[in-house]
Order: structure tokens, then sequence, then C-alpha cells
């Protein structure tokens, strides 16, 4: 019976391999999740106010982390509460959306936390440590810390609201970096 079961997860994990590999040089990227706002499976997704990255991380150049507060130190790259929001909306009305000015007023005033929808997400089977990430481009000599999010996210700065990612978030786009930055690409950095 030992025999077998030796066997059989050999067998399974040649097939991972094997899959991994085939993903590692450049296979078509797998759903990752079926959850609500995750990862690039099934379509856009309706964020519940208009928040337009294209003012705050463009026009304005407001930095990520100011509002993506945890990213340096973190797992989690984190979202900004309300009163972090309503600290520069209590006087600004808002140019491009003012009625989403308003919608946030009123999570504001009930104290409630907005219900932002998930966009970007990794398989399960993935660990993805934002602050690793964050101080390893710090590290090798990224230009700015804009530089170091748009790495991964895309041009965020240039698009309004977001509905959708915009990477492949494949094993094969991640090993292609560490390739490039000459970052560890044993199995353990990842999937641990």
């Amino acid at each position: 019976m030992s025999r077998q079961w030796t066997i059989g997860a050999a067998v399974a994990l040649a097939a991972l391999v094997t899959l991994a590999f085939a993903q590692a040089r450049g296979g078509d990227p797998p759903a990752l999740s079926q959850e609500p706002g995750a990862g690039p499976v099934g379509g856009t997704r309706t964020q519940p106010i208009r928040f337009p990255h294209s003012t705050h991380a463009g026009d304005y150049r407001i930095d990520c982390q100011y509002c993506h507060f945890s990213a340096e130190r973190s797992v989690d790259a984190g979202i900004p509460s309300v009163a972090s929001c309503m600290g520069c909306h209590t006087v600004l009305p808002g140019r491009s959306y003012p009625e989403e000015v308003e919608k946030l007023r009123g999570y504001y005033n009930r104290n409630e936390p907005i219900p932002w929808v998930r966009i970007y997400k990794v398989a399960d089977h993935v660990h993805y440590p934002h602050a690793r990430h964050v101080q390893a481009w710090e590290k090798i000599g990224a230009p700015s810390k804009e530089v170091v999010c748009l790495e991964c996210h895309g041009p965020v700065p240039e698009l309004d609201v977001l509905e959708e990612v915009n990477q492949p978030l494949s094993m094969g786009w991640c090993v292609d970096c560490h390739v490039r930055t000459e970052a560890r690409r044993d199995c353990t950095v990842c999937h641990y």
C-alpha cells in the first residue's frame, strides 16, 4: 500500500511540475479564482465608488503607498479608510465625479467602510507578500516608489476606474520577472 501511495504521489508531483514549467514558458494564464472581484475571471466588476486613479495618482501624483499604506511592511497593500479619503474630500468636492464624493460622504456619515471589490488576486496556492516585493525593487534601484507599483500593476496613474486586472498574473509572468531581476526562483519562494 505504501509503495502505491509513493508512486501516486510521484506521478502527481510530476504533473504539477510539468504544468508549472508549461506556465513558466508562457502558456495561457489560468483562471485564478472564481470569487467575486478576483483575478481575470468573468469580465469587469463595478466598484461602489467611481475612484479615478488617473486623477489621484496621475494628475495629483499622490504616491500609491499613501492610500495603500501597508505595501512596504505587510503581505497586503491595504486600502484607505473612509476617514483618510475624507481628509481631502471634506473640502474638495471632486472635480471629475462630485456625485461619487457624495457617496463617500454617505459612507463616512454612516461610519461604514467602503465595500471595495477586490481586483488583484493571485491563486490561493501562491503567496505574494507586497512588502518583500516593494523592498526588493527599492534595493535593485527602481527610480521611484511609483515604478515599484507599476511594475506589477501596470499604468495605474493613466487609468480611470480599475475594474479588471490588466496583467496576466501567471506563473510564467512572475518567473520572467524573477529571472530579469535575478531574484530567487526556487518553488518555496512563492509556494510555501
